[in-house]
């Protein structure tokens, strides 16, 4: 009897080291958490003289003495969402820049005052381009550009060694818009373009009425372009969408009007390699511009250095 009892003993002692012991939560206290920092990064607000509009610069520089011809800039629209993104990026092609030898940019993020990811409002004012009787809620597009030239740029050569002749803008969506209306506007403010998702459909494509004036440029003053689109924006996947939100992408088609522009482009005379075009499968309008900003970085990477 002992024995057996014995034999029990070990078995139930057996069984309860098998079982995990409650672990106790990690001690908290409320000095102990810290707001996250985003790593080489600064920010500051500002109001625009040329807009009167207060917006959220974002800045990130690479580590390090600038090369002899300054650093790249990249400067991305929807900073309060894109920056963070663009910024780890750049950080990435510095940590493989000897053995790629691309320079690293300094990434400027164009954001707005608060916490939203996207200020929905701000956006339609700045990045859409209009007719000279659009009301004041939309259309600040060549307004807006003038604040990137005037303002956006100096701020940042003046604390950065800044390359003039390697710098790109990308954008989404609307932002996308603004980068076609910059293009063919003033083709000469960026020597890359990375349009995202262009709402090219806004005001019965009003942005493609500057194209014919931009064709007419000599060959060698073109910048690079990169386009791309969401292969399901026009049909997005099964969800709780509204017969009155499916109508609305209906008759804003993106996915034929981005193929048609870049092919027009990359038909363009003395273009060969300097226009890209990606349709990227699987995915819709919302979460596409995560993969348009990593090849549009690798294809602003990639530009061939100045003579």
């Amino acid at each position: 009897m002992h024995a057996h009892r014995a034999v029990l003993r070990h078995l139930l002692l057996a069984a309860a080291m098998l079982v995990p012991a409650a672990r106790a939560p990690a001690t908290e206290r409320a000095s102990a958490w810290q707001d996250v920092v985003l790593p080489e990064a600064r920010q500051l607000d500002v109001t625009s003289r040329t807009t009167g509009h207060g917006y959220r610069i974002f800045v990130a520089a690479p580590a390090g003495p600038a090369p002899a011809t300054g650093h790249p800039l990249l400067v991305v629209l929807d900073g309060n969402a894109a920056f963070p993104v663009a910024a780890f990026l750049a950080r990435s092609a510095a940590a493989r820049s000897e053995v790629t030898g691309h320079a690293p940019p300094v990434v400027v993020g164009i954001g707005y005052p608060g916490a939203r990811d996207f200020d929905v409002p701000a956006r339609k004012r700045d990045y859409t381009p209009g007719r000279p009787d659009a009301p004041a809620t939309e259309g600040g597009a060549a307004s807006f550009l003038d604040f990137i030239e005037q303002e956006v740029k100096p701020l940042v050569a003046s604390r950065h060694s800044i390359d003039p002749q390697r710098q790109a803008l990308f954008g989404h969506s609307f932002g996308g818009l603004f980068v076609l209306h910059a293009l063919f506007s003033r083709p000469d403010s960026f020597s890359t373009f990375i349009a995202s998702s262009p709402s090219i459909w806004w005001q019965d494509k009003l942005v493609l009425d500057g194209l014919p004036r931009y064709e007419k440029l000599d060959p060698a003053r073109r910048p690079r372009v990169q386009i791309s689109v969401g292969a399901l924006e026009d049909a997005p996947r099964k969800g709780n969408y509204s017969p009155e939100t499916l109508a609305l992408i209906a008759s804003r088609p993106m996915v034929p009007e981005a193929r048609a522009l870049a092919r027009r482009l990359q038909q363009a005379p003395g273009t060969e390699g300097r226009v890209a075009f990606h349709e990227l499968a699987g995915e819709d309008h919302g979460p596409a511009w995560l993969p348009a900003m990593t090849r549009g970085m690798q294809f602003f990477l990639e530009q061939p250095a100045s003579p």
